[in-house]
């Protein structure tokens, strides 16, 4: 079995299409988290806005989230589009570690006007970290059965989930319903962090990041205000 994994969601405050202001408060969020894995919300360095410039792996901005994994040891899941290497642009994951940034992840469930830009992912994606296992999912995918099915198919110990849902208690029962089911339904933790305060398009999301154990308990949470971190150790 692979030793404990202290896990950190983060929903910072998001500076709209600002990736430098942005990247500086995923930085501080680092910091402050003390954790070795640190996750962020969709499309989290542009905020939610299907009109932002994609974002490169090698962007200079992102220079002081790399310093501030280094400096932690952490490795950061961040959210932002992307153009492939075929020209194709993605809603994707990076993962940044101190030695610089690489994607890890594409949306495979867009809806709707996201088709009209962007490809889907072709398929699931397990990264691994300390001996764990983590299926990647970004928003919708994290609503639809058939993704974590096809993830936790793979082998992972946890699902872990990027995502972006709307202000109200509606929406926060169905995030919370989402995420009590894939861990139940699959036997493994999932780690979700989701947007808070405004983003992009969305004047309002619901906040509320948090991690459900393989029961589908919640073992953590945080409220809905933009700036919160929360910290579990997976064991």
């Amino acid at each position: 079995m692979p030793e404990p994994l202290t896990v950190a969601v983060c929903q910072p405050r998001c500076v709209d299409l600002d990736v430098a202001a942005n990247a500086a408060l995923h930085a501080e969020a680092v910091l402050s988290a003390e954790a070795r894995l640190v996750v962020f919300p969709e499309l989290s360095l542009t905020g939610y806005d299907l009109a932002a410039s994609a974002v490169a792996a090698d962007d200079p901005r992102l220079a002081p989230l790399v310093d501030a994994c280094r400096r932690t040891g952490a490795m950061a899941l961040v959210g932002a589009p992307l153009q492939g290497e075929d020209g194709r642009e993605y809603i994707a994951t990076l993962a940044i570690t101190g030695q610089g940034a690489a994607a890890t992840y594409a949306k495979m469930f867009l809806h709707g006007d996201e088709r009209i830009r962007f490809t889907p992912g072709e398929k699931p994606a397990v990264l691994e970290i300390d001996g764990w296992r983590l299926g990647l999912a970004v928003c919708r995918d994290a609503a639809v059965p058939q993704h974590a099915a096809e993830t936790a198919a793979l082998g992972i110990d946890a699902y872990v989930a990027s995502t972006l849902y709307g202000a109200g208690p509606e929406q926060a029962a169905r995030r919370d319903g989402h995420m009590q089911e894939r861990a139940a339904a699959h036997g493994v933790w999932v780690v979700l962090s989701t947007a808070a305060g405004s983003s992009g398009e969305y004047r309002e999301t619901s906040g509320g990041s948090g991690v459900w154990a393989p029961d589908g308990t919640l073992v953590a949470q945080a409220g809905p205000e933009a700036g919160a971190v929360v910290t579990e150790t997976l064991d």
